[in-house]
């Protein structure tokens, strides 16, 4: 018999694999189906049950067992019967989300502002409610007073339940404690632990996460990444950030440290950037850049421009302004070329004070962007500008907590 050799005394048996994959109990499968059928929902819209069971390519009899108990419990409704098709058979009926049940609360937290909604499963904004602080506030206690009244304000007056809260905040967050890490334009924010405070103050579970990347799951949810398996959201204006959609799925990182893409360096030689650093992404295609190449333009009001009067200027032929114009244009597409090269999610969501600048901008980033990357069998990468005035941030909070808590929804 051949012996097992010995593995000699410096071996020590992993504690865990971290890159194990984890395996689903029976009771786990049954919330993961629950949870790909409601994607697939917000994904198509209303759907009829043989409708789903084609996407999912499962039986009838399998969507049934998955959202009869759902819309018994009033989570989600059946239409109206819809007419047979020429073949005949029993008419269909589309289910969809209830637009009364188990709202959410989303919170948007920027430097010196707070706004509140609750929003419906259905991505409906029910009611809105907003306050300001001084940004420069140091005490944490008048700034969790400032957002929860503001979020008060926006509960069901009947006393309903809600889901949950979640919150995007405009800085480095810590996802798994809730704290927000930092906040260079806001820092009394800095170590606040607004979700552990506000879950205790509410008697509600709160969901913390970093604006852009909230901001790619209200794309994923309910706007222009609908569908898209892989996606890149990105916000630019005083700030630059990203949240990743890769395979379906927000990059996060650990605890959340992820997104950060504004304080990528692309100039080595360049400025200094206000988080101390030198050639931020951010130090040549923020406002701070923008604001300070128009005081050399001599631009009027240059210490106020941002991207949509410079648009108007350049339109206008008004000298400096057409070659300041084409220069952010160009570096807004430097910091999306390197993304593309090393994650290729192939479509930028642009979202902020950029879309400002209309389809001229938008044309030109995706022309730079173009020149700078190597053709691919994967295809070229598509830049889309948000609308001006969208609500995708709010929306991407309530989203945040239909992430995190779709197996409650039973």
């Amino acid at each position: 018999m051949t012996e097992t050799p010995a593995l000699g005394p410096r071996y020590r048996a992993p504690a865990r694999v971290p890159s194990a994959p984890r395996l689903i109990s029976p009771a786990g499968a049954g919330q993961v189906n629950r949870t790909r059928l409601l994607q697939i929902l917000y994904d198509v819209g209303p759907t009829s049950r043989a409708q789903l069971a084609r996407i999912s390519r499962v039986t009838k009899t399998t969507i049934g067992a998955i959202v009869q108990p759902m819309i018994d419990d009033g989570i989600l409704v059946e239409g109206e019967p819809q007419q047979s098709s020429s073949q005949g058979g029993k008419p269909a009926r589309p289910i969809w989300f209830s637009p009364v049940d188990r709202p959410t609360v989303a919170v948007h937290l920027l430097p010196g502002t707070v706004r509140a909604a609750l929003v419906s499963l259905t991505g409906s904004v029910i009611t809105e409610s907003s306050a300001n602080f001084e940004a420069t506030e140091l005490d944490h206690d008048v700034i969790i007073d400032c957002v929860t009244s503001c979020i008060q304000d926006v509960l069901p007056s009947d006393g309903g339940a809600v889901l949950g809260v979640g919150v995007a905040v405009g800085g480095i967050v810590n996802t798994d404690e809730g704290r927000i890490v930092e906040v260079n334009l806001a820092p009394g924010l800095a170590g606040l632990e607004l979700g552990p405070l506000l879950s205790r103050r509410l008697g509600l579970p709160v969901h913390l996460d970093h604006h852009p990347r909230v901001q790619a799951l209200g794309d994923r949810w309910f706007g222009s990444g609908r569908r898209a398996s892989s996606f890149a959201s990105i916000y630019c204006g005083e700030a630059i950030g990203v949240g990743l959609v890769i395979d379906g799925a927000v990059h996060r990182g650990v605890a959340g440290a992820g997104g950060e893409v504004g304080h990528t360096i692309v100039d080595l030689g360049g400025t200094v950037c206000r988080c101390g650093r030198t050639g931020c992404w951010e130090t040549i295609a923020s406002h701070r850049w923008l604001q300070a190449e128009a005081a050399i333009a001599g631009l009027p009001a240059a210490d106020a421009l941002t991207v949509g009067p410079l648009a108007r200027l350049a339109g206008d032929d008004h000298a400096g302004a057409e070659e300041l114009f084409d220069r952010f244009a160009r570096n807004v597409a430097i910091g999306i070329i390197n993304l593309q090269q090393i994650l290729a999610p192939g479509l930028f969501i642009l979202h902020g004070d950029v879309v400002q600048g209309g389809e001229e901008l938008r044309e030109r980033v995706q022309k730079y962007v173009l020149d700078g990357i190597p053709v691919h069998a994967g295809g070229a990468p598509a830049i889309t500008f948000a609308s001006a005035d969208d609500d995708i941030t709010l929306l991407g909070a309530a989203a945040l907590v239909l992430s995190q808590s779709l197996d409650l929804l039973t």
